[in-house]
């Protein structure tokens, strides 16, 4: 957070997100404007419409009162401040956050993500992050950008992620990226059976009516996903999917884009019915998206040498794979 431009009135030079208490006067050159302006060109690190929250919540009292952010103010009325503590400022603090490390050097490490853990704090989710775990193993992560995390991997997604453990390390990773170098192969289960191997190549953009989803949009961001058929169920396949590019949510997205959204996707795709009981107890019961980043492999950053790493399937795909397994055989 940028240093305050500090006014006359204001009584501390520290008003980062502390739960602090402020106690300011409004000066006479903010006569005749609203009470939130008038606040907003003092404390010029909070947006006005946060600030706003804070009047119409009690925060902000002037001259002892809660008010409306409408009031007009005349300047020498003195106001009371109670800093809310952003949950942002919060997000990046160490935490022990369990989560498996299958190889560490100097300047990478490269984890086996279970699903469930969230990689980046935002809105939600401002702690038990993977991030917050990094630092708390790695303290020096934290002089780093994101602690030194160059991709994501959804909350619900499990598999192998790779993290820098140097600045140098962290840039290098990021050019691989966007160079397509890095190899990505992951592990899906797709609603129906899928006859041929293919490349989807539509590009991806924000959902234009839901603004939690992405969507193949005309607009959107090149993305290209190749994926390769291994095993046909009766209703379902498991592909092979090989990334070119790193679009949010993008296997999701493509493989639904062409009608075969993954098994038990709870955002975009559905839980079709099974023939068999079995089948449709654990197809119930599976919580997330049938993902799983199975294999990375990358240049290491500070010989070149290419390195490469595999990620054993879950428990619960695992479990999933035998029960449509079981599924063909009661077909036949």
């Amino acid at each position: 957070m940028n240093d305050p431009i500090l006014e006359s009135g204001l009584e501390t030079e520290d008003y980062s997100d502390s739960g602090e208490r402020l106690n300011l006067d409004i000066p006479a050159s903010a006569a005749g404007i609203r009470f939130d302006a008038a606040l907003a060109s003092l404390l010029t690190d909070y947006s006005r419409s946060r600030l706003v929250r804070w009047i119409e919540s009690g925060r902000v009292l002037l001259d002892g009162r809660v008010v409306a952010p409408k009031t007009k103010v005349w300047g020498g009325e003195s106001v009371t401040v109670e800093i809310e503590t952003d949950p942002q400022v919060q997000a990046f603090q160490p935490e022990p956050v369990d989560f498996p490390v299958i190889y560490e050097d100097a300047s990478l490490v490269v984890i086996d993500k279970p699903a469930g853990l969230v990689v980046h704090p935002a809105a939600g989710n401002w702690s038990g992050t993977l991030l917050n775990g990094l630092l708390y193993r790695y303290p020096d992560l934290a002089q780093l950008p994101r602690a030194g995390i160059v991709h994501r991997l959804d909350k619900d997604t499990s598999g192998l992620m790779v993290v820098a453990r140097t600045l140098t390390a962290q840039t290098h990773l990021v050019r691989q990226l966007q160079a397509r170098s890095v190899t990505r192969l992951y592990l899906a289960v797709a609603q129906g059976r899928l006859n041929t191997d293919a490349t989807i190549d539509r590009p991806i953009g924000r959902h234009p009516r839901d603004r939690l989803k992405m969507a193949v949009v005309e607009h959107g961001k090149p993305a290209i996903t190749h994926y390769r058929v291994l095993m046909r169920y009766r209703n379902h396949t498991l592909v092979q999917c090989k990334l070119e590019t790193g679009r949010t949510h993008q296997i999701r997205v493509h493989m639904q884009s062409i009608g075969h959204a993954l098994a038990a996707d709870p955002v975009y795709g559905g839980r079709p019915p099974a023939v068999t009981s079995a089948l449709a107890t654990v197809l119930q019961q599976f919580n997330r998206q049938a993902l799983h980043a199975a294999e990375l492999a990358l240049l290491h950053p500070d010989d070149g040498r290419l390195l490469g790493w595999k990620a054993e399937l879950p428990t619960d795909m695992v479990t999933l794979l035998a029960a449509l397994q079981a599924d063909l055989e009661a077909e036949d």
